[in-house]
């Protein structure tokens, strides 16, 4: 018998995944998820952001990064400045990071839906090459005489079916993400 689930659970990766990125896509407000690419130098080694400091946004254009240990604030900073994906400049007053998130331009927003579809493509990539490793194991066990044809065209049936529901979801989230990026 062959194992669907196994594959399901991949897909279904996947588009988690896809779904965690496209969080870090800015929208013009300020969501402390913006950050989470940002390694810190403390303590003698890099340490995500979230480990080091409180991040909050306490306004829709601004962050508010509280370090745990004041000595760090620098290094916070830094490492904001640092990241030139973001492309924000952070000010620090000795105690708290404050970041304002600089409203969007047309032509940014315009660049920003380029990059999440190619987020899409990447997905879409991801889903074909699980799809492929379900195709190929159905393969092996129909050359091994584990499966009959007709039971591997039911499973091929069942997989590229199951592809056709993720590719919507990703889609809906692309859709979604656009609208909210375009959105002034």
């Amino acid at each position: 018998m062959f194992d669907t689930k196994s594959y399901k659970d991949r897909f279904t990766a996947a588009v988690s995944h896809f779904e965690e990125e496209l969080k870090k896509v800015r929208t013009g407000r300020a969501h402390p998820s913006m950050l989470d690419s940002i390694q810190v130098e403390a303590y003698g080694q890099k340490m995500p952001l979230n480990q080091v400091a409180n991040i909050t946004a306490s306004e829709a254009q601004l962050l508010t990064i509280t370090p745990f240990d004041p000595s760090n604030i620098q290094a916070i900073s830094g490492a904001i400045r640092n990241d030139q994906s973001l492309g924000l400049n952070p000010s620090d007053d000795g105690r708290v990071v404050r970041v304002p998130i600089p409203a969007l331009t047309e032509e940014r927003r315009r660049l920003l839906v380029k990059q999440t579809g190619e987020k899409v493509e990447e997905a879409r990539i991801s889903l074909r090459n699980i799809r492929q490793d379900a195709f190929k194991e159905l393969k092996r066990s129909k050359d091994a005489k584990e499966l009959t044809e007709d039971d591997v065209k039911r499973y091929e049936k069942s997989i590229d079916e199951d592809i056709a529901q993720y590719n919507q979801q990703i889609e809906s989230a692309f859709k979604a993400k656009e609208k909210d990026i375009l959105t002034l």
